[in-house]
C-alpha cells in the first residue's frame, strides 16, 4: 500500500512562506498526476495546485503567482511553495497522488495523505 507523508504546516505571519512536503512510498512519484488540496473548518475541500505526470501545472486563481507546486521524482516527493500567505489561506493541506501505471476497473490508483495544518495569522 502507497503511504504520503505531509509536512512542512505552522504558523505563519501574513506575507511569510512556508514549504509543504509529500513523501511518497513507493517510487511512483514520476508516474503520478499530483495534487494539494486544502480544507478549512466549516468549509469544503478544495483543489489548490496540480502537476501532470509531464509536468503541466494548474492552480486556483486564489494562490496563482503566490503557490508553487514542484515535485523531485528520486527523492519521491512533492512540495508546495507558498509565498505571500494570507489568512484565508489557513486550512488542513492533503496530498493527493493519481498513479498512471496501475489501471483498475478504467481508474488509476488514487492515495490521500493525512494532511499538515497551516496557519496564517498575525
Amino acid at each position: 500500500q502507497v503511504q504520503l507523508a505531509e509536512s512542512g504546516g505552522g504558523l505563519v505571519q501574513p506575507g511569510g512562506s512556508l514549504r509543504l512536503s509529500c513523501a511518497v512510498s513507493r517510487d511512483i512519484v514520476s508516474r503520478s498526476a499530483m495534487s494539494w488540496y486544502r480544507q478549512a473548518p466549516g468549509k469544503q475541500r478544495e483543489l489548490v495546485a496540480h502537476i501532470t505526470d509531464d509536468g503541466r501545472r494548474d492552480y486556483i486563481d486564489s494562490v496563482k503567482g503566490r503557490f508553487s507546486i514542484s515535485r523531485d521524482n528520486a527523492k519521491s516527493t512533492m512540495y508546495l511553495e507558498m509565498n505571500s500567505l494570507k489568512p484565508e489561506d489557513t486550512a488542513v493541506y492533503y496530498c493527493n497522488v493519481v498513479f498512471g501505471g496501475i489501471i483498475v476497473d478504467g481508474k488509476p490508483l488514487e492515495y490521500w495523505g493525512q494532511g499538515t495544518q497551516v496557519t496564517v495569522s498575525s
